[in-house]
């Protein structure tokens, strides 16, 4: 038996509807971070600050890609694609990626260059208005990486959580940015620069991380342990399996399709076997709203046969 559905927690235009107001948050909150950041950087001669700024612009062309993925995932099945869009988030995320590896390669091939090329004692201190704007961009971007984190999870949605983990580099550059500042203002001018270093590796890490994520979700890999346990031991629960033959799940971007192989008794005629194998369906859907497709084949067996677990 087969059957597709697209029942989900939260439905396609709604999961849209929010993932774009997440978004749009995100936009106009690095937008106006990047303009305070730039302007600050340039006021108070820190390289630091001015690359901070690059990095929140990237967010704004990097939340605008997460728009456009999850705008094209939320469409329904059609002839081109009967089993969804889903994996278009993927595509958005690996995009996120790259954007954040090239940034934070400009960032880092800046940082060196400031090193090499000039003597620490030419470096310029930066003054307090970059010290303040990274104060104020760690307390924004972290915010904004729990707001944007939540409906990341309650969406399930790798793009969003790209763009969240996009807002914590954010943060956990500033960071760097201002131990740099304050060291520079405290007669250590060349950690200024060494601070934009930090920044780039955090950088690159993120766009590992979200990339390494993004494939996981591409190739078709098997849920958790756990989660196929939870399956199994929702199919067996069930009135008149006898056992489980076969048990396989992939996940589909943010979702997961099963095949199972159950056994039922030899004797049932073909109605009731179908029956059972919709009760298990109906089942693992109620229980699990991740899952998007199941299919299910019924073996015959003895009514009087122990249960057993075949993999």
């Amino acid at each position: 038996m087969k059957k597709n559905t697209s029942s989900k927690t939260i439905t396609g235009k709604e999961y849209e509807k929010t993932a774009t107001r997440v978004s749009w948050v995100s936009i106009i909150g690095n937008s106006a971070l990047s303009l305070i950041k730039l302007l600050a950087g340039i006021i108070a001669h820190s390289g630091a600050m001015i690359s901070d700024a690059v990095h929140s612009a990237s967010d704004v062309f990097s939340t605008i890609i997460v728009m456009i993925g999850v705008k094209i995932s939320a469409r329904d099945a059609d002839e081109d694609h009967p089993y969804g869009h889903e994996r278009f988030e993927c595509v958005a995320a690996i995009l996120l990626s790259a954007v954040l590896a090239v940034t934070g390669l400009m960032i880092g091939r800046s940082a060196v260059l400031s090193i090499i090329e000039r003597e620490t004692s030419d470096i310029t201190v930066p003054g307090l208005p970059a010290l303040i704007a990274a104060a104020v961009s760690i307390i924004c971007k972290e915010a904004m990486y729990w707001y944007t984190r939540h409906y990341a999870l309650l969406l399930d949605s790798g793009a969003l959580m790209a763009s969240a983990w996009h807002h914590r580099s954010d943060a956990l550059s500033s960071i760097g940015a201002l131990i740099g500042i304050a060291g520079a203002r405290m007669g250590y001018p060349v950690l200024e620069p060494i601070a934009s270093l930090v920044i780039c590796i955090f950088i690159l890490k993120a766009a590992i991380d979200i990339f390494r994520d993004a494939m996981r979700r591409m190739v078709d890999r098997s849920s958790d342990s756990a989660t196929e346990e939870s399956i199994r031991r929702c199919v067996l629960s069930q009135d008149n399996v006898l056992g489980i033959d076969l048990l396989q799940t992939r996940e589909f971007g943010s979702r997961i399709y099963v095949d199972l192989e159950i056994t039922a008794d030899a004797d049932l005629t073909l109605r009731e076997s179908h029956r059972i194998a919709e009760n298990v369906h109906d089942a693992i859907e109620k229980n699990f709203p991740k899952v998007k497709h199941v299919m299910i084949h019924v073996n015959p067996g003895e009514c009087d046969k122990t249960d057993t677990v075949k993999n």
